[in-house]
């Protein structure tokens, strides 16, 4: 007797403003991880923002907007998985209270909420991927971006699977928590603080002695590479998702 083939889940991925824009391998690597831990993977084409900039600028107009419009195109899909802590932290936090109240879209929202996972976290306890097949001969280091680590509890999960890269030696920079001074619109509101904070950041950096630095949002990495660069370090900058998938080959961020 034939046995049933068993559907996998399917994951709906956020690829985020950045990937799209500057760093698309990252959405690739994303899609690669995602397949290797047994789900099928589509990218609507009807996503947008997530609306943190708007939302944190305090547009709840146009946030709204985007977030029922993101509601919509993902709410087909078992998962909803983004390569940032930042924006899976907006969509799976702060959508049920955005959209408190409205007949229509509460529900919803706390349903697509309830589906959203940041794709290391997906990974590691969603799925139980415990290792990956990639090598990197390089000593790293890591950094947890603040919403990441405060709204999405994200912290050993990415060092878990770095542990499994073949090559990799993981140095942990002093204070690898602190924020790096992106925040968002706050690097462009506050220039001179953000300039401060970043700075503090990159000498940790280079304390640590790694020669690749590591995060999970594309926001906070091309923030410290930009600071790394105009410092003149040759500290290498990546998403891990591209370490983790062993799509290493492309230009670090913000160039060599």
């Amino acid at each position: 007797m034939t046995q049933p083939i068993e559907k996998k889940p399917s994951v709906g991925l956020f690829v985020t403003c950045l990937v799209d824009l500057f760093r698309p391998t990252v959405g690739f690597a994303a899609i690669k991880l995602i397949e290797d831990a047994g789900c099928t993977v589509e990218v609507p084409r009807a996503q947008t923002c997530c609306g943190q900039p708007a939302y944190n600028s305090g547009d709840r107009a146009d946030t709204r907007a985007i977030a029922e419009n993101t509601i919509e195109a993902f709410e087909g899909f078992d998962y909803v998985v983004a390569p940032s802590g930042s924006c899976a932290g907006m969509l799976k936090k702060h959508y049920p209270g955005l959209l408190k109240g409205d007949a229509k879209w509460e529900a919803r929202a706390r349903a697509f909420s309830a589906k959203v996972h940041e794709l290391v976290s997906f990974l590691v306890d969603v799925r139980g991927m415990r290792g990956v097949d990639a090598r990197l001969d390089a000593a790293v280091t890591y950094h947890d971006s603040c919403s990441g680590l405060r709204e999405l509890d994200i912290k050993q999960q990415p060092r878990a699977l770095l542990a499994s890269v073949a090559g990799v030696k993981l140095v942990e920079m002093q204070d690898p928590d602190v924020c790096c001074g992106f925040g968002g619109t706050f690097c462009v509101k506050y220039p001179d603080i953000s300039n401060s904070i970043v700075e503090t950041k990159t000498r940790s950096i280079a304390a640590s002695g790694a020669s690749t630095l590591l995060a999970g949002d594309l926001g906070c990495l091309m923030n410290m590479a930009g600071k790394l660069k105009r410092e003149g370090s040759k500290v290498e900058v990546r998403h891990v998702a591209e370490v983790l998938a062993g799509m290493t080959q492309t230009p670090p961020i913000g160039g060599r």
